[in-house]
Formats: C-alpha cells, structure tokens, sequence
C-alpha cells in the first residue's frame, strides 16, 4: 500500500503549518547576506550551550564565539511558546538593517523545532540592569544624565532608522529598557524584533488584527483603535514612556537642563492622540535644539509614566501576538 502525499507530508519531520511557513520564508529570503548555521555549529559556538546569560518567554539566551574570535550572543527560541512568525520577524526585519543603533544579526539557525538567532555580543547588557538606579554594574559607578542623555538620543536615531532609513518600514512595537542593548562604551543598540512590523513606505497606518507589546510602554492605540491607527507614532509613545523613566529613576537630578529636555519631548512624545506627538526625526531635532525652544505639552489625559521603575520591572507583562 502506497502512502499519499498528505501522510508524506506529516511523515518527514513531522512538519507543521508552523515549520512549512518557516521553512518557505527562508528558501524565499536565501539570498540575504544573513548567515545560516546548522545546529551542530550552534552547539560548538556555543560549547554545547555553556554559559547561560538569560531566559525569556520566548527563548533562553547564551554566550558565543564565532571562528574568527568574535563573540556573539546565541538567542535559542523556545518552539512552544515563540511562533515561527516571531522568528520570521526577526530574520526580515534586522537582516535589512545595518545601523550603528540597531543590534547586528550575524546569523540563524533553522532545523524545524531548532530554532536560534545570532547576534553581535554587547557587554554591558541591556539598559534594564541599570536604568533605575543608573548604576554602572561592573563598576559601581553612577551614570550621569549627560550619557543617559547620549543613550536616549542614540535609541531616538535608531527608530529614525527604521521609521524612515529602511527601504520597508518597520514598526518595532516593544521599545523598553529590557530591549534596549548598550555595547563597552554605551552606545545603545535597539534589539528584540520579535513583534516588529515591516510595511511599505507609502503606508501610513498599519493593519493589525491583536495587541502587541509590552503594558506599561505600549501605545493606546495599539490595543484600542478608538484612540487612532497603528503607525511609527506608536513607537514614539513607547520610547517617551522609556525615556521619562530614565530620568524619573534619579534621586538626585543635578545636570537639570538634560533631566529637564528628556522630561518635556517624554511628555510630548506620550501625548494619547498619536497626531499631537511629533515624529521620532523631531524628537531628534528637540533633543539636539535649544532648551528655551520646547513648548510644555498638555497634560496626557489617559496614561501616565509607571509608578516606579522597579515596579514596571517586575510587574510588566507581554501583550503576546
């Protein structure tokens, strides 16, 4: 008795409707200048998956090192909770940038249910570990609001990337600190485009069917449609959510003309009507221009900034897609 091809299909590696939409993304995008590593390889960059760095919902986190000595950070997907969609988002979405303040992704690995991703190792991990306190982990020093200042604006010309230096647009839709990556000398590199959304330059709003994001940073709009469309907007609210707790999270503000500029393009930046916040290019220019220029928004009437940054940092939850 013959096998149809149905049970063929279901036969060879137990193939999903999940693996066969991978497995077409990545025969369509083959060419792209994004590496492709076996999972062997995997295991030896990552001797056998030795030095843990961290843990997500989506996936577990490991320390790397290529052939030619460069370190990289191995993000290995956990494949019941993280869709091959998330995996696709990431391959499309960083595998077309090439930006001093976006994470580089040096490679992937797909074998079905094995699924990895390769990215540049940055040291002093993610702005999460320090934004509070601005605290220097290694060192114990305090971070003083002129690099908190250099960080934002660095985070700010990334988005300005994205939004408008790539040939497709992308919406990265979970700005915060947890995915906000700082390399030895703190030059802050946007990464986690789990979420992320790629479309055309000639569309303003962006169709999305469910929420997505991270509550705390995550834009009105984006889970109430009452407040206005999906657009690059939406990434503004949550850089503005992320930047006000740079500066909220210091006891001391004594470099006030910084802390002051942060605080007032934070507040216009989560303005609830997406039309009163300015675009992430005039943010740049209200962060590089001169303090007696910038207007006091008007007081946001739905949200406000987290209570406190230690408290967003344990209670924030994802708004999964």
């Amino acid at each position: 008795m013959t096998s149809s091809p149905n049970n063929c299909v279901a036969l060879f590696k137990h193939k999903t409707e999940d693996d066969k939409s991978v497995e077409a993304f990545v025969e369509q995008y083959g060419s792209l200048s994004t590496k492709r590593y076996t999972y062997a390889e995997i295991k030896k960059i990552t001797s056998s998956f030795q030095v843990k760095l961290g843990q997500g919902g989506f996936g577990t986190v490991f320390k790397g090192k290529l052939l030619d000595g460069r370190l990289v950070v191995v993000k290995l997907l956990n494949s019941s909770k993280a869709s091959g969609q998330e995996f696709i988002n990431e391959v499309a979405s960083i595998g077309r940038t090439s930006h001093v303040n976006i994470v580089s992704l040096f490679g992937f690995c797909f074998e079905y249910h094995k699924r990895a991703l390769l990215y540049e190792f940055m040291p002093n991990g993610s702005l999460e570990k320090f934004a509070y306190g601005h605290v220097h982990q290694s060192t114990n020093e305090h971070i003083g609001v002129h690099k908190l200042y250099e960080i934002g604006l660095g985070i700010a010309r990334g988005l300005d990337y994205l939004h408008r230096g790539c040939n497709t647009r992308i919406l990265h839709l979970d700005i915060k600190p947890h995915n906000i990556l700082l390399d030895e000398d703190f030059c802050p590199k946007i990464a986690d485009f789990g979420l992320a959304k790629l479309y055309s330059r000639k569309e303003s709003i962006v169709s999305m069917l469910e929420a997505r994001g991270t509550i705390g940073y995550i834009a009105p709009e984006v889970f109430n449609r009452n407040f206005g469309g999906v657009s690059h907007k939406s990434d503004v609210y949550s850089y503005g959510m992320l930047i006000l707790e740079m500066v909220g999270g210091r006891k001391n503000v004594d470099e006030n003309n910084y802390a002051r500029k942060m605080t007032i393009v934070g507040l216009w930046c989560i303005q609830t009507n997406p039309k009163q916040r300015p675009s992430i290019d005039e943010v740049i220019e209200m962060l590089e221009g001169n303090m007696e220029a910038l207007e006091i928004p008007p007081k946001p009437f739905f949200s406000s900034p987290p209570r406190s940054p230690a408290t967003m940092f344990n209670t924030s939850q994802e708004v999964s897609n």
